[in-house]
């Protein structure tokens, strides 16, 4: 009695091809789904975080337990994401002619906005007298994930982004 052949995990078959080869695009269906794609501008999804960052603010001011430090430790939580945004964006705001200078324009720039951000962090530490962590904190993760929110909702159907 023969035993049958050891398939690898998967069943996979290498002798024949599972799908047919990929149809290289021509130029104009490339151009067709950058037509389809919605721009989305970096400068309004920094704005929508401003809006998030000032509206926790104006929460902590009116019911906040001690709304001078939750107030000054919130704006410095928020602006330790909006200004590392804004700076960003300003830096690619042109676009690169190749994808490998576009890489590393996007690169450079995102650690300059870490770098930025970790230096803003610091400063609220060292300056911020009676720092309220949580309002600090608050204000840092909620304007981060507000980020991709507004990336969402920028690029609904239909909604004119540019």
């Amino acid at each position: 009695m023969t035993q049958p052949p050891v398939r690898p995990a998967g069943n996979w078959d290498d002798t024949s091809p599972d799908t047919e080869p990929a149809v290289p695009w021509t130029a104009q269906q490339v151009q067709h789904l950058v037509a389809q794609q919605p721009r989305i501008s970096p400068w309004r999804v920094v704005l929508v975080q401003a809006v998030v960052g000032v509206t926790l603010t104006l929460g902590w001011w009116l019911l906040g337990s001690a709304p001078a430090q939750q107030v000054s430790s919130s704006l410095w939580g928020a602006a330790a994401v909006i200004l590392p945004h804004a700076l960003m964006a300003w830096g690619l705001r042109r676009q690169a002619t190749q994808a490998s200078a576009a890489l590393a324009a996007f690169l450079f720039w995102e650690l300059v906005k870490v770098a930025f951000t970790v230096g803003l962090l610091g400063l609220a530490v060292w300056w911020v007298r009676n720092l309220s962590w949580t309002a600090l904190l608050l204000a840092l993760v909620l304007c981060l994930k507000v980020h991709m929110w507004a990336l969402w909702w920028l690029a609904r159907p239909g909604q004119e982004t540019n």
